[in-house]
């Protein structure tokens, strides 16, 4: 989701991310700019940004929101793995801006940048061990995941149902310092935000983004529990265990336990 937002008598801007962008870096409180639109098309609110800043007055951007960050997905496909010219903590942004970007792998995979499939690229993507600024995912594991007909005869994105991502998500962790140099504190802020977040996806109705903010909640719960030498799966076998048995019955859209 793209957010079109205005702060009177300073600037119109187009972002991702209302809170880093605008209250982080930019220091203005929640009350001090207003989102003029929000859209899933990046071309849509490029071409608007531009259109207000001009009917507001104020100083056009030279260059479309749509085309900051093309010039920076060069992708390099070799015969194992594909590449991108980026760290991964910036990774998912630069995805989310080049939907629809296609690449050839030597071996002839034809693969094509999707919303639906970037969950698993971030499952699953790796720092190159030769530059911390770039990263890399093996191609017969993306082939696997959604482009072979054998696994997915109806040619729609197949997520990969049978896979245990929590290892993987401590691997992403543990590779990035969250567990030596992080906190629960630190963690638990970070949880609040991402339910904040999908506070607004659902009101929102927007299901992509209801989405996106339940899978970060799983990830920072999982890095919460590790902290405190703790495994999810754990946490989550006691809490079913606590609820397989209980009786009660639904009452305003909430289930209630019997005394």
């Amino acid at each position: 989701m793209y957010y079109l937002y205005h702060i009177p008598g300073k600037k119109i801007g187009v972002t991702r991310d209302l809170n880093n962008r605008v209250t982080l870096q930019q220091g203005y409180a929640a009350d001090e700019y207003e989102v003029l639109l929000t859209s899933d098309d990046i071309n849509f609110i490029s071409n608007k940004e531009i259109e207000l800043q001009q009917s507001y007055g104020y100083k056009k951007d030279r260059t479309l929101y749509k085309n900051l960050f093309k010039s920076n997905m060069d992708i390099n496909p070799t015969e194992q793995t594909t590449t991108f010219p980026l760290p991964v903590n910036k990774l998912k942004g630069h995805l989310m801006d080049n939907l629809g970007l296609k690449w050839t792998t030597p071996q002839g995979y034809n693969f094509e940048i999707k919303q639906e499939y970037i969950p698993w690229i971030m499952a699953n993507v790796r720092t190159s061990m030769f530059n911390e600024n770039r990263c890399y995912i093996y191609n017969k594991a993306f082939y696997e995941a959604f482009f072979n007909p054998k696994h997915n005869p109806d040619a729609e994105p197949a997520q990969d149902k049978l896979t245990n991502y929590f290892p993987l998500i401590r691997d992403w962790a543990e590779e990035r310092g969250i567990y030596e140099l992080g906190n629960s504190h630190t963690q638990y802020v970070k949880l609040m935000e991402e339910a904040g977040e999908l506070a607004k996806a659902l009101l929102e109705n927007n299901i992509d983004e209801i989405e996106d903010a339940i899978g970060d909640i799983v990830v920072v719960l999982t890095n919460l529990a590790e902290l405190n030498d703790l495994k999810i799966e754990r946490c989550i076998q006691t809490a079913y265990n606590q609820i397989k048995n209980r009786k009660g019955s639904m009452s305003n859209g909430t289930f209630v336990k019997s005394a």
